[in-house]
């Protein structure tokens, strides 16, 4: 993360990123089409809410961490950019050339890290080490202050933390909460981090195993025994707990809402049974839906 320096001077240089994991171990949903593609209300989806959430936070660009295999189905569904809520609501700025677009931007996971410590923890790091090799190389006032966190698995209204943008913008960290737990017990629910949260994070997913054990090692102390296959690589497994850990929730900013855990089939069936479920509403279109940026130079009819 010491690819560029950034002197944070106000709210005008701020720049949120936001991350929606998707690559992953599965879940047990056993679907033929990805789980992020679960309905919540009527053609609106669990990772569509993801993205509106990031919007509604006050992010400047989403990046979504999402393997090739499904990219092309998910990025036909969320599309190349969502309007920015703040925008899109303010009567004053209704017109098409004063709405402000937010980039939706797509990222695989690097095939050395596949099948080894692709959990979805790894999914988060990749993606704001991508965001942040990218915007780096366009100019230092691009490079990210804070990663915003909105994971497809959980489901809230998206708007709840339209209240706490200002709150989300700065260099303190973030958490939503729902009955007194947040992400480190297992939760699906958002945050922020930075820079020194991303180093500890990533030393977290580095701390699983690999293929060889220290148990028999030759003259040069170079390790020559395997471990069992079901041994090797266990930060593909790695829960959220597991890496986001040891939070700083009383130096952080906090924000309670209603959240539903879709991270299982009964924990959806719970959420699709509760009066929760009947009050999502879905965006409206020239909101959020599937659109694409015009190529360079070419208008679409």
């Amino acid at each position: 993360m010491e690819l560029g320096t950034k002197t944070f001077t106000s709210q005008t240089n701020f720049h949120l990123t936001g991350i929606v994991p998707i690559a992953g171990q599965s879940l047990d949903f056993n679907l033929p089409y990805p789980d992020c593609m679960l309905p919540i209300a009527p053609n609106f989806t669990l990772i569509q809410a993801a993205v509106l959430e990031c919007a509604y936070a006050g992010c400047d660009n989403i990046w979504v961490v999402c393997n090739d295999d499904i990219a092309p189905i998910v990025r036909h569904t969320v599309g190349d950019y969502v309007e920015d809520p703040v925008y899109f609501y303010n009567r004053s700025t209704r017109t098409s050339d004063t709405r402000r677009r937010i980039p939706i931007f797509w990222v695989p996971i690097h095939p050395k890290d596949r099948d080894r410590r692709d959990c979805l923890s790894w999914s988060v790091i990749h993606g704001a080490l991508a965001a942040l090799k990218v915007t780096s190389q366009i100019s230092k006032w691009t490079i990210p202050d804070k990663y915003y966190v909105s994971f497809p698995y959980g489901v809230s209204k998206p708007d709840q933390v339209w209240k706490s943008r200002k709150a989300i913008r700065t260099m303190k960290n973030f958490y939503t909460v729902s009955g007194g737990k947040t992400v480190q017990d297992n939760l699906y629910t958002s945050f922020t981090f930075g820079k020194e949260e991303f180093i500890k994070y990533r030393r977290n997913v580095r701390k699983g195993t690999g293929v060889y054990t220290m148990d028999v090692v030759d003259e040069r102390g170079i390790p020559r025994s395997k471990m069992p296959i079901e041994e090797q690589w266990s930060a593909r497994f790695f829960d959220l707990k597991d890496v986001f850990k040891d939070l700083d929730l009383d130096d952080a900013t906090l924000l309670n809402i209603e959240f539903y855990n879709v991270g299982c089939w009964e924990e959806y069936l719970e959420f699709a049974a509760s009066d929760y479920a009947k009050l999502v509403q879905v965006p409206p279109k020239d909101l959020f839906s599937y659109k694409e940026f015009n190529p360079v130079a070419k208008d679409i009819d």
